[in-house]
């Protein structure tokens, strides 16, 4: 069990950092070698940093590894991107199945298609509503945001978007939809957003000419 102190949760935070970059140089080695024998170096050496990530973050080492079999090429962050649809004063909110908290609307955004286009879809699919994308608000660092630790390195990006038509429904992901108010937010699922987030996205709904902020 991980200690609640501070150098348990430094060491944790260290072990999580070295696992990933031992992952990310394997998995960029299978990508790139030509050498039979060095694949299998360098599968030892995902197995290493699947047990390691297993070991900070609560996983299974196994389910890691299967994971990490379906990453392919030159190892980089993963996008997650989440859409922050104002009407009035009040922010669009959906509940995960998963844990029952509630978050904006969005998830990892798909290949061949850009960012933007990734949030509308996700608040499509989520939340029933049509949305156009209007602004990045923010690119965040997930590691830099309070949130917690996963065995992927994330950066998220944030957009304002307009909400054009549609009506709330839910999905496979999500049991509720609704808007809510600064003031009056449900709990969050802290894995995909943070209160601090929520504020700033406030924050830029009430300053439009904001420039996007970035770590």
């Amino acid at each position: 069990m991980v200690s609640s102190d501070n150098k348990g949760r430094l060491n944790t935070t260290q072990l999580l950092n070295w696992a990933r970059k031992l992952q990310a140089l394997a998995q960029t080695g299978i990508a790139y070698t030509k050498d039979p024998y060095d694949t299998e170096r360098y599968k030892s050496l995902r197995q290493i940093a699947s047990e390691m990530l297993a070991a900070s973050a609560s996983s299974v080492p196994a389910a890691l590894i299967d994971s990490f079999s379906g990453e392919l090429g030159y190892a980089t962050p993963k996008i997650d991107v989440r859409a922050a649809v104002f009407v009035g004063d009040q922010l669009l909110l959906v509940k995960e199945r998963s844990n029952g908290g509630w978050t904006l609307p969005g998830g990892w955004a798909d290949i061949g298609e850009s960012p933007s286009v990734a949030a509308v879809r996700e608040v499509k699919e989520e939340s029933g509503y049509t949305v156009t994308a209007r602004k990045l608000a923010a690119v965040y660092d997930r590691d830099l945001h309070g949130h917690p630790p996963m065995p992927y390195h994330v950066y998220k990006l944030f957009f304002l978007c307009e909400l054009v038509g549609g009506a709330a429904q839910t999905s496979v992901e999500t049991e509720d939809v609704s808007f809510y108010p600064e003031d009056h937010l449900p709990p969050l699922s802290l894995s995909r957003v943070t209160p601090k987030q929520i504020s700033h996205l406030f924050d830029h709904h009430r300053h439009p000419d904001w420039p996007t902020s970035f770590d």
